[in-house]
């Protein structure tokens, strides 16, 4: 928690849109938290994908691997139990996560 926790507050300092952090311990085995954020533009999706990394890097936090780029409209950074999904709006529209996961608990939410 401490770790889904620490990417929001990176989010919330790089000024990402609709951040989300869902609980989703006990519905897969693959991760226990995701946290959803917007970034209107690809510049900004890189920033808030490094920032994150940064800041859980220095926690201590071990990135397994990090997938897509700005060009493609979505960045996933697999922290473990942490996932990190770092969306264009299109693409977080289409894919729709909250609602494929509307079984999962919203812990915090940033407009």
């Amino acid at each position: 928690m401490d770790i889904a926790r620490r990417a929001i507050e990176a989010i919330a300092d790089a000024q990402g849109i609709d951040a989300v952090l869902l609980d989703l311990r006990g519905l897969n085995d693959m991760a226990s938290f995701f946290v959803i954020v917007t970034a209107p533009v690809d510049r900004h999706m890189e920033a808030l994908s490094l920032e994150v990394s940064r800041a859980l890097f220095a926690m201590g936090a071990k990135k397994h691997h990090q997938e897509g780029d700005s060009s493609s409209g979505w960045v996933l950074i697999d922290f473990g139990d942490v996932v990190v999904h770092v969306f264009s709006p299109k693409e977080r529209e289409y894919y729709g996560l909250e609602e494929v996961w509307s079984e999962g608990k919203v812990v915090v939410r940033m407009q």
